[in-house]
């Protein structure tokens, strides 16, 4: 099976062309390497992904003849531990970080609000 269409049928990517940019971009290596979108991947494979700042380290545990429900897709790989921990500290520390922030308003000022702003900033 080619590893775009593995990679959309596990559910990592929407679509097979995010798939295919995402093996060109050098996101995703097969067996330590990079590799093409169109390569052949087997049970036993070991893929590296890097996606939106996450990285997973799984190997494969199946080849579907198709795309299957998000739950399913979970059977056609199996994690590492140290990479699920990984992941999941990585998603603790972006989660800590925006809490950190100060919180967005909802919507821009309308006029009202603008006009208030004005005259609390320009009055002495």
């Amino acid at each position: 099976m080619r590893l775009d269409k593995w990679l959309w049928a596990a559910r990592f990517y929407k679509t097979r062309q995010l798939a295919v940019e995402a093996v060109n971009g050098g996101h995703v290596h097969l067996n330590g390497q990079r590799t093409k979108p169109g390569k052949e991947v087997q049970i036993g494979s070991r893929l590296q992904i890097s996606k939106a700042g996450l990285e997973w380290d799984i190997r494969i545990e199946q080849l579907p003849a198709q795309r299957r429900p998000a739950a399913e897709a979970l059977l056609f790989y199996a994690e590492s531990a140290e990479s699920q921990a990984r992941r999941q500290a990585r998603i603790e520390e972006e989660r800590a970080l925006r809490q950190a922030l100060p919180p967005q308003p909802a919507t821009k000022p309308n006029k009202r609000d603008r006009r208030l702003i004005h005259r609390f900033t320009q009055e002495p």
